[in-house]
């Protein structure tokens, strides 16, 4: 028996496949136009997957997805979950920690929650703007004509950027471009305006440890910003996938096979 995890995210599918042993098989990230157009056939109001285009075999597979928002379809023959437990039992998986708060900045929402003994205690999302988002930053990078990662890289000397919304962001940006600004500053800028929103957040979240996840835990400036406010921050080794992870740790549990 293998266990396959489906995160259907807002701007990406997040699949992993784990064998018996907990050991990943398979895993794969796809935009969420593509996996649905070449992937999916929606079929009597639930999708059915095309395993055989993932290169999976079905009749091995026990199938837990989940997802965001409306995202969050059934897939034929899948337990489904909510994302929030999806991700904790994804930080739980990745790092073995039982008391950690965890940050998951996705590409439409933010999910901050309280983990004590391994039980959610306490939890907050912000998916009300995409100025507290992965697609913020995404934005930005257009604006300012680099790429994404290259945008991740500036933290010093931030300009000081206002504007709690996306929209306005950007033409806030350009303003600063306009005034000579050099590009090293104005992606710090970017990035540390992101930081400031998700901030008063953390506030009520204070612990000890952070679990970093979703595709913004790879923003090194986003790293350097929550040292000042954690003593640990732990990056999983597939943060985008934590939700998948989770959807398939979940699956192993039910098995009976939790402690693989």
């Amino acid at each position: 028996m293998t266990f396959l995890g489906i995160d259907l995210g807002s701007r990406a599918v997040k699949i992993i496949l784990l064998d018996s042993s907990g050991k990943v098989i398979k895993e794969k990230i796809l935009g969420t136009m593509t996996f649905y157009r070449d992937y999916t056939n929606y079929i009597g109001g639930k999708i059915h997957v095309d395993f055989e285009k993932l290169g999976l075999d079905r009749e091995k597979i026990d199938i837990v997805s989940t997802g965001y928002g409306r995202n969050n379809l059934k897939i034929y023959n899948a337990t489904v979950i909510n994302e929030i437990k999806a991700h904790v039992y994804g930080a739980i998986y990745q790092t073995n920690l039982k008391d950690f708060t965890l940050l998951d900045i996705g590409g439409q929402d933010t999910k901050i929650v309280k983990v004590e003994k391994g039980i959610i205690t306490d939890l907050v999302l912000n998916d009300k703007c995409a100025a507290s988002s992965g697609r913020y930053l995404e934005n930005m990078a257009l604006v300012l004509e680099i790429t994404l990662n290259d945008l991740t890289n500036y933290y010093k000397s931030p300009v000081d950027l206002n504007s709690t919304c996306a929209v306005f962001g950007e033409s806030e940006l350009i303003g600063k471009i306009a005034e000579g600004y050099k590009i090293e500053e104005l992606a710090a800028g970017v990035n540390y305006s992101l930081y400031q929103r998700i901030k008063p957040l953390l506030n009520n979240f204070r612990s000890r440890i952070l679990v970093l996840t979703g595709g913004v835990a790879k923003n090194k400036a986003m790293q350097k910003f929550l040292e000042s406010d954690f003593e640990n921050i732990i990056i999983p080794d597939k943060p985008q996938l934590n939700g998948a992870i989770g959807c398939a740790y979940f699956s192993m549990r039910k098995k009976g096979l939790c402690n693989a």
